[in-house]
């Protein structure tokens, strides 16, 4: 990491003062404890970009402006404060919609700062001018727009204020002659919310549920992480000994070597975890808004109980009983509510009580069949994967499959580690191998779904903690999207490791070519150079995976460069085309065709 100059001043200037809106802006991130920004310059606020460094503020150029929102995205998520990102107004703002779109639903309050066409030109179509407040409008928990120089420090506290409290991205936007000028301001100073537990009356209609319940289950959601709530999760689960299971891609809600640990729900999730959130008669989901895609029937079971009681516990009301009909909605913190809950069961004699032990071994009993199954689950068994299995037996090269490259990862990741994953087929079923001590560890990108997410938000992610591994997997696919960002890890020494799964194809909307077109394989296939070959050439260490006993001894050496050498690595795994599951059987229908020209396409 580039050490800061000597001369920054982070004091904040205080009571009314003369100032331009320039130092009023970078005076109100300094108020905020920005120190990283993340974008591509642009004359647009060139006079306030002009002062970070005095301000002891980095920007970070990258080389696409999505990628910086997603270092923004993996900035906050580690640190729990903001991410922010700036960049040229029009092309440059545009280039962020998708990142700040993933944002939106990992809840990530990150700042995108968005300078706009002067006034003077708006509405005759000059160069780079772009509508730029509806861009966003979708993705936004606030937009802030300065309508006056002389408000530019009120608006961007603001927009500081509303990302933390309303838990998601906020937008500044500012017209590009706002900077300049004279202006007398006040710096605010930041405002934090202090959460609570919830109403009185909902908080003991759930422990009264709790109480009474014979096989309560706990979902450790996103909540869990940002409340910085995992002890307190683990306190309430221990007292009612019910199983915790993950959120949908938060595994990182709960400690995985906890035994009443079961694993994330959702896509490629625990049989585990479903298995016994089956059984349920009182499900506890603790800031979690229980989104559709991380509740959907998985392996051939539809898990969600559907007699059981709902208590959901999310920091949003407009989350509870949105998607699945809930008994108690308790709007709250989930780590002030745990305790909340935890309190009001304390000297209890409760239902569960009485068979704590039984379900302790059937909690170890289902986690055991599942590792067992893991360990034997080598390759896929659909008819398309052993075809491919078969078929690239007979090529050069070695194959390897994806779930025992991801068992060899899995068993050779660091403590602390930090791990990204992109969209795509063996990113997903990477799921199934993900699991992680602490919080604030694993970053995916929701239900939005976006590709080349994983690189750049794990560099976002290690500039917030350098002194964590950082870890990110990519398909073949999602990886040419973002590739070039290794530049920025390189030129800026913000060192990190990259999985690349190479099996030469776009698996996860093949598999719906193979499921429901007989085969028929349009734009599917991808045929790349060696993506190792092309890290070198952009300063990166680049090393082929090809054997499975090197899988991880190449993950090892790679963190072990990372950490204590600054150096960053792509490694590529030669992956076979094998495929795992849909992503949801219900996204497509049997084709029917009704022209004779088309008749065969069915």
């Amino acid at each position: 990491m580039s050490e800061k100059k000597s001369d920054v001043s982070r004091t904040v200037a205080t009571g009314p003062q003369k100032m331009t809106p320039s130092e009023a802006f970078v005076e109100t991130l300094v108020a905020n404890d920005v120190t990283d920004i993340f974008g591509i310059m642009g004359s647009a606020f060139m006079d306030a970009m002009d002062i970070f460094a005095p301000a002891g503020i980095r920007l970070v150029p990258v080389v696409h402006e999505q990628g910086a929102g997603h270092m923004a995205d993996g900035y906050a998520r580690v640190s729990g404060r903001h991410g922010v990102v700036i960049g040229q107004n029009g092309p440059g703002i545009s280039n962020c919609v998708t990142a700040i779109a993933a944002a939106y639903w990992a809840h990530s309050p990150v700042v995108i700062v968005t300078p706009e066409t002067g006034t003077m030109g708006q509405g005759l179509g000059g160069f780079q001018e772009a509508d730029q407040l509806p861009m966003f409008q979708e993705f936004t928990k606030y937009q802030g727009h300065v309508n006056n120089p002389n408000r530019m420090a009120e608006f961007t506290g603001r927009v500081f204020d509303r990302a933390m409290s309303e838990i998601g991205p906020t937008q500044l936007n500012i017209p590009r002659d706002y900077f300049y000028g004279e202006i007398t301001a006040e710096i605010p100073r930041p405002q934090r919310l202090d959460r609570g537990a919830g109403g009185e009356r909902s908080l003991n209609e759930a422990a009264e549920l709790l109480a009474d319940a014979e096989f309560p289950v706990i979902i450790s959601g996103g909540g869990v992480v940002m409340a910085d709530g995992v002890d307190e999760c683990k306190a309430l689960a221990e007292r009612l000994g019910a199983p915790v299971v993950n959120s949908y891609l938060h595994n990182d809600s709960f400690p995985a070597s906890h035994p009443q640990w079961c694993g994330p729900l959702g896509y490629q999730g625990s049989k585990a975890a479903m298995k016994l959130i089956a059984k349920a008669d009182v499900v506890v989901a603790l800031g979690s808004r229980l989104g559709p895609f991380g509740t959907l029937p998985q392996h051939g079971m539809d898990y969600w109980p559907k007699d059981a009681k709902i208590i959901q516990i999310d920091a949003d009301h407009k989350m509870l009983g949105l998607v699945k009909k809930i008994t108690v909605g308790i709007c709250g913190d989930a780590k002030a509510a745990a305790v909340a809950l935890t309190e009001r069961l304390a000297g209890k004699t409760l239902a569960c009580d009485a068979t704590a032990d039984t379900r302790a071994a059937v909690i170890k009993a289902e986690k055991d069949a599942w590792e067992t199954e893991l360990d034997e689950w080598t390759h896929e068994t659909d008819p398309f994967s052993l075809d491919m299995i078969e078929e690239q037996a007979t090529e050069e090269g070695n194959w390897l499959h994806p779930r025992e490259v991801l068992r060899e990862l899995e068993k050779a990741m660091p403590e602390h580690v930090m791990v990204s994953t992109d969209i795509g087929n063996i990113n997903s079923v990477a799921n199934s191998y993900l699991r992680f001590e602490e919080p604030r560890s694993f970053f995916a990108p929701m239900s939005f779904g976006n590709c080349g997410y994983a690189l750049p938000t794990i560099i976002g992610a290690k500039a917030a903690a350098p002194d964590r591994p950082a870890v990110a997997y990519a398909g073949d696919g999602a990886w040419g999207m973002s590739l070039s960002e290794i530049m920025t890890s390189v030129r800026h020494d913000i060192p990190v490791t990259a999985v690349v799964f190479h099996n030469r194809q776009w698996g996860a909307e093949k598999k719906n070519q193979v499921d429901f077109y007989n085969r028929r394989f349009v734009a599917g296939e991808l045929e790349s150079e060696s993506f190792a070959g092309i890290a070198e050439a952009m300063g990166a260490q680049g090393v082929v995976v090809e054997k499975l006993d090197e899988v991880g001894p190449a993950l090892k050496k790679a963190i072990d460069a990372q950490l204590n050498d600054g150096k960053t690595t792509v490694i590529e795994i030669m992956c076979t085309r094998e495929l795992g599951d849909p992503f949801r059987r219900d996204a497509l229908s049997k084709p029917v065709r009704f022209l004779e020209k088309y008749r065969d396409y069915v």
